[in-house]
């Protein structure tokens, strides 16, 4: 069931730093921090879903003034507890229409949170959104997988991850809109839990013209943030589209 802070409640919160967990692979972090460091330059930055601050706080430590938008005050709790975390503001909201104040040199979004706004037109708002607060010259910084349906055989609507005897996830999709529902169910004794967030998955054509409808155009589309050449057979990709600068400026 959906709360107050969307799907990331405190029960996700408490368990959403693990250390096991890819995302949080030192060198996945400061190859992310490299760029995004990099695309500010002197300006600050702007993290949509900041959640626990796995990205802002190494970025802050870089010097770079970091601002967050969140719709969970769970996370963001979580985030303030850390060393560093208390200096961070954070705006509560979603960050497909939640104003700033100020303007930003880069603004980012990574590890597939673009697909957390369900529908079409939430992800056209986030670009313009995000248009609306960079400065001339400005980035915006998506990091999202490329969708996996040619792993899915014809008339097949399910994909299994790798299981443990206490945990099963799977993905489940409707092409026709493009939702994407993972599921999660663990078991802890005698106790189960199952719980479902869902998604849209988004092409990156579809981007560049969510981008194009923003005024952005496209800088960079890679691989991987070590900037790998991004090809057919790339699972996913950072792109990289910038606001342009006036005319004469």
């Amino acid at each position: 069931m959906e709360h107050s802070d969307g799907y990331f409640d405190e029960q996700v919160a408490a368990r959403y730093d693990d250390p096991s967990s890819g995302m949080f692979r030192p060198e996945l972090i400061h190859a992310t921090v490299d760029v995004l460091a990099q695309l500010a330059g002197t300006g600050p930055a702007l993290e949509l879903g900041i959640g626990t601050g796995r990205v802002a706080l190494p970025l802050t430590g870089r010097g770079v003034t970091v601002h967050g938008i969140d719709l969970s005050r769970a996370m963001v709790a979580r985030m303030r507890d850390k060393p560093g975390g208390d200096k961070i503001e954070v705006t509560i909201g979603d960050f497909a229409t939640a104003s700033v104040g100020g303007s930003f040199t880069v603004a980012y979004l990574v590890f597939n949170t673009i697909m957390n706004l369900v529908s079409q037109e939430e992800q056209v708002a986030c670009f313009r959104n995000v248009a609306a607060h960079l400065r001339p010259g400005g980035c915006f910084v998506v990091e999202v997988m490329v969708p996996e349906l040619r792993l899915l055989p014809p008339g097949q609507t399910i994909r299994a991850y790798p299981a443990t005897p206490s945990r099963w996830s799977y993905d489940v999709y409707d092409v026709a809109s493009q939702a994407l529902t993972s599921n999660y169910l663990s078991l802890s004794g005698e106790r189960s839990e199952h719980r479902s967030i869902p998604f849209r998955y988004v092409w990156p054509a579809e981007l560049d013209l969510m981008a194009r409808l923003a005024g952005l155009q496209l800088r960079h589309r890679w691989a991987d943030w070590q900037r790998a050449p991004f090809t057919g057979d790339s699972p996913q990709h950072v792109s990289i589209w910038e606001k342009p600068t006036p005319s004469g400026s």
